[in-house]
């Protein structure tokens, strides 16, 4: 009887190839039954070979049970068991969409891009921006800083709400800001003042791309960068209102292709 109700059950899998991690959900009727994460490494077939065993592992299936599977991210070319490859800005806004109906603009804040996107209430993507290729517009910029201060990355956000100071940074280029912030080093400022500064920095550049895009509430942060709870409050303290950040916000693609492999069963 078990093995027959097994059978009837659609197990998908949503796959997520970013450039710093991949990540993975196995869903079935559009319910998360486990996720599973690794550093993406430089070879992303092997990666993606990763996540599918270990989201195999959890679930306790085989590959045979998994009768769909929806690759995204940047390595997404890399996953040849997917069934099929979606943008991650349309995963992004089914995931958001899953877990916040209400949410109608999206800023994605990754490793090499951030991404504003408006949604519909479907998840559906509407409009969308991507930053520029500079490292300053996206979380790169927080790695090239926890690194000029030998702090770890997610230290980052709780130390930066310890600032009395903040010292606000005169560029928003990853290359200058590390020079700066060297010279700062040298001239004996505290590092929770810095990493406020930074934070500060990040937080006005994602702001500028969702006000291009057009600001409607809900709003919320995806991504890797708003794990640091100090940017989250760095973008709050611009839009003067509370944002909307999942639980887990790096792996709002994975489930969004996951939630698109479910749909498309």
């Amino acid at each position: 009887m078990a093995g027959q109700v097994k059978e009837l059950m659609a197990y998908v899998f949503g796959i997520d190839i970013g450039s710093a991690f991949s990540k993975g959900i196995v869903m079935c009727d559009q319910r998360i039954l486990g996720s599973f994460v690794v550093p993406s490494g430089g070879n992303y077939r092997l990666t993606a070979d990763k996540v599918k065993k270990g989201l195999l592992s959890k679930a306790g299936l085989s590959s045979k049970d998994i009768v769909y599977a929806v690759a995204t991210g940047y390595g997404a070319k890399s996953v040849t068991f997917a069934d099929d490859k979606i943008t991650d800005i349309s995963c992004h806004s089914k995931g958001i969409s899953y877990l916040f109906p209400s949410v109608r603009t999206v800023v994605d804040v990754g490793g090499l891009f951030s991404k504003a996107f408006r949604i519909d209430e479907r998840g559906n993507t509407l409009s969308f921006l991507l930053s520029g290729k500079c490292a300053g517009g996206c979380a790169r910029i927080l790695q090239v800083i926890a690194k000029v201060l030998q702090v770890k990355v997610e230290d980052m956000g709780a130390l930066s709400l310890q600032s009395q100071k903040r010292i606000d940074f005169n560029t928003g280029c990853a290359v200058f800001a590390e020079t700066e912030a060297i010279s700062r080093i040298a001239e004996g400022v505290a590092k929770e003042d810095l990493l406020a500064g930074i934070h500060r920095a990040l937080a006005a550049q994602i702001n500028s791309l969702a006000e291009r895009i057009g600001i409607e509430k809900d709003y919320a942060l995806v991504g890797g960068g708003p794990r640091d709870i100090g940017l989250v409050k760095a973008v709050e303290g611009i839009v003067g209102f509370d944002i909307i950040v999942p639980p887990e916000p790096h792996l709002t693609g994975a489930l969004g292709a996951a939630v698109i492999a479910g749909e498309k069963v």
